[in-house]
């Protein structure tokens, strides 16, 4: 099976639908942050591994103590995929921690500030020329 086969793009879509669903019903750890989204999941062509991409909405101390919670619930995640999802090996989870939402979310900030300064630049100029 190689990396990028329409099998394994259907089992990482599978695995990152049943984490999502075990992060926000299942799981009752306290440390792990309600904000926490399974951005995108990379199982290994051997199924015995799986890169699990998480994005946290909040602080540092809480994407700390969400991915130590993530850490310590992947045996408990790893066999109810084993029950859920029928496949020759269940993967060893790895959390790796995202910040593309997060950057989006900033550059997008970004963007509007430039807009909204060049909205503002623009309506002193007609101000200026409308005086002349």
């Amino acid at each position: 099976m190689r990396k990028n086969s329409i099998k394994n793009t259907r089992v990482n879509g599978e695995v990152q639908k049943e984490l999502s669903s075990l992060i926000s019903r299942e799981i009752k750890d306290p440390r792990i942050n309600p904000m926490t989204t399974v951005v995108a999941v990379e199982v290994a062509p051997d199924l015995k591994h799986a890169k699990v991409y998480i994005s946290v909405l909040g602080d540092e101390e809480s994407k700390k103590s969400t991915y130590e919670g993530l850490r310590s619930a992947a045996p408990f995640m790893r066999r109810e995929l084993a029950r859920r999802i029928n496949l020759r090996n269940t993967p060893e989870l790895t959390f790796v921690m995202d910040q593309s939402i997060e950057y989006g979310v900033n550059m997008s900030k970004l963007i509007n500030d430039v807009n909204q300064k060049n909205d503002e630049d623009l309506d002193t100029t007609e101000e200026d020329s409308g005086e002349e």
